[in-house]
Formats: C-alpha cells, structure tokens, sequence
C-alpha cells in the first residue's frame, strides 16, 4: 500500500436523514496514492442503509473551531 501519509487526506461518514436531522457516522478514511492516480479506502463498517460521504479531513484545531 503506497500512500503519501500516514494521516488519511479524507474522512468517510455514512449519513442518515437530511438536513438539520441528519446524523453523521464516521466510518473509515481515505488517503491518496503518491502516483495522484488512485486512493486507499479504509472501512470500519459496511453501511446498509443511508449514504456514503467522503469529506476532506479537518485538522484538530479546525474541529474545535467549529
């Protein structure tokens, strides 16, 4: 596995509902491949219901400011 970090570049979240009323599960990461041509997928889970949101990862001091 080639990767160019050891931090995953994105985060990956199942989400249920919409809106306001929707909730967020981490669930994996994804990280980039050093080529640019490709990524590593990493699940803890397998969803069987809602949808798979794959979001650029906040570094910890931009998580305690929102």
């Amino acid at each position: 596995m080639t990767t160019t970090s050891n931090r995953p570049s994105h985060v990956v979240s199942i989400v249920d509902g919409e809106g306001d009323n929707a909730t967020w599960t981490e669930i994996g990461a994804l990280w980039p491949h050093k080529d640019g041509k490709g990524y590593n997928l990493s699940l803890k889970a397998v969803p069987l219901t809602g949808r798979l949101v794959i979001r650029t990862r906040k570094e910890q001091s931009e998580k305690e400011g929102a």
